[in-house]
């Protein structure tokens, strides 16, 4: 997976005003979201590598096959 797919990207906010606790609560499910359909994308296309590629990226065929299992909310 490229680095890119590892972590999830930071919600720039500025820190002179906080946001109201409905609002932060709205951000917090938006980020979890997108954590989330990063996951399903990535074990989605990690299932969709062959052997050779997987050699490249230094897995083995089980650990790409554990990984691209594991439903998309388990980190």
């Amino acid at each position: 997976m490229s680095r890119s797919m590892q972590t999830a990207p930071a919600l720039i906010l500025s820190p002179l005003q906080p946001l109201p606790p409905v609002s932060r609560l709205v951000v917090a499910l938006a980020q979890k979201v997108l954590i989330w359909d990063l996951r399903r994308h990535g074990r989605r296309s990690l299932n969709r590598l062959d052997a050779h590629m997987l050699r490249d990226i230094g897995l083995t065929v089980e650990a790409a096959r554990v990984e691209s299992a594991k439903p998309f909310w388990r980190a």
